[in-house]
């Protein structure tokens, strides 16, 4: 549902703005809430909250006993803040994800099927 790649940079107060593309969708399937959290490859992770419900009902179930589990879980969950777009498409990095993806102003957003990856 997400694609393209978008060159955008953070404003003062650490916001982006989310393409015109993907605001057109939020507005279409009625979506309010999004889950940012650590990716893979350095990289942040965007998913709409039913995505983001089903990912977390299948990582759930995945063995505490497996310590790659374990560790895959505690970052990806940890990092995990839920966010708004407000009304001109805005959404605020948090100090821990900027650092995470060693995001200094400048960022590119791409859409990766049903996922947003910066």
């Amino acid at each position: 549902m997400w694609y393209g790649e978008y060159t955008h940079s953070l404003d003062v107060k650490d916001r982006f703005v989310l393409p015109a593309k993907f605001r057109e969708k939020i507005r279409e399937r009625k979506i309010s809430n999004f889950y940012i959290t650590r990716g893979l490859d350095g990289c942040l992770f965007i998913f709409s909250e039913d995505v983001w419900r089903g990912l977390e009902e299948k990582l759930k179930s995945f063995s505490i006993t497996k310590q790659q589990a374990r560790v895959f879980n505690r970052i990806y969950f940890s990092g995990a803040l839920e966010v708004s777009p407000d009304s001109q498409g805005r959404i605020t990095l948090p100090l821990y994800l900027k650092e995470f993806a060693g995001i200094k102003k400048d960022i590119v957003i791409i859409g990766v099927s049903y996922r947003i990856e910066i």
